[in-house]
């Protein structure tokens, strides 16, 4: 018998389990088994909480598939949550170790329990091999690709992973699917992309869609909210500090001039919890 709980940052949801109390092995085939929808419980992956030597926790994540990915902004939020609501810990400001690195947490409590996390996501990365994108400019702010019947123009950005931003006139109305599929896997983009689709509503405030490379539109993502922010900011579009507003929510992003690091504040919800004879 392992013990589960069920959480979601923005409608990213993970099945998270103790590693440091439980035994917890086969973690590929049981981030299978628990993802699925239909004959497990439902869910974009699998979140391990363990030890670490070098932070307070060590967040280990598995895609639905199976395959472990470095780190998800929405999914490390919650990992905040459930080490201080299960009593794991007392700190307010945590350390996780991740594969992409050792991401710092702040915890935002009410009546008792997280409400919202704040994480330091690093500095954005703009170099193009770093990201990696094919172009000749130091900071990619002008890509042009016709793709069908429509011309874009994008700017490029990897927050651990690749992220393109375009600007659109209205997301609600834009074909994601018919222009992401394609975007993603142009030759431009040696490691694939992601494609973020932004609206400008003000200097404060964007709306985003985003398709994710391998996994097509999905709710939220952490990373791609950072990358766009990012991305109007360098456009002379908005301000350092925008609120981004995804399908699953908003996600508070800004982009401290005195450090050059991207801040992510959002919810931690848990939904359930039970479990499994596995």
């Amino acid at each position: 018998m392992k013990k589960f709980t069920k959480m979601q940052g923005l409608g990213n949801d993970y099945v998270y389990m103790d590693a440091i109390h439980q035994d917890i092995d086969n973690e590929s085939d049981l981030a299978r088994f628990v993802s699925d929808r239909h004959f497990g419980i439902g869910s974009d992956g699998l979140i391990l909480i363990c030890k670490s030597k070098v932070a307070d926790f060590k967040m280990r994540m598995f895609n639905a598939d199976g395959s472990e990915a470095e780190m998800c902004g929405n999914g490390i939020r919650c990992v905040g949550k459930f080490v201080y609501d299960k009593g794991l810990t007392d700190k307010t400001t945590l350390k996780i170790e991740t594969l992409a690195g050792i991401k710092t947490l702040n915890l935002n409590i009410k009546n008792g329990k997280v409400e919202t996390v704040r994480v330091d996501m690093g500095e954005p990365i703009l170099t193009p091999n770093e990201i990696p994108v094919i172009s000749d400019e130091k900071i990619v702010k002008n890509l042009k690709l016709k793709v069908e019947d429509k011309d874009f123009t994008f700017t490029c950005v990897s927050m651990g992973n690749p992220h393109a931003i375009t600007i659109v006139d209205e997301t609600e109305k834009f074909n994601v699917e018919k222009y992401g599929k394609v975007i993603e896997v142009d030759k431009a983009f040696p490691k694939k992309i992601n494609v973020e689709f932004a609206q400008i509503i003000d200097k404060n405030n964007i709306k985003m869609r985003v398709w994710e490379r391998g996994a097509g539109e999905t709710l939220a993502c952490g990373t791609g909210a950072c990358a766009t922010a990012v991305a109007c900011n360098l456009n002379k579009l908005t301000d350092r500090k925008v609120n981004v507003e995804l399908l699953g929510g908003t996600l508070n992003i800004e982009w401290s001039k005195e450090d050059n690091h991207v801040y992510m504040t959002g919810p931690a919800v848990t939904v359930f919890e039970g479990t499994i004879e596995k």
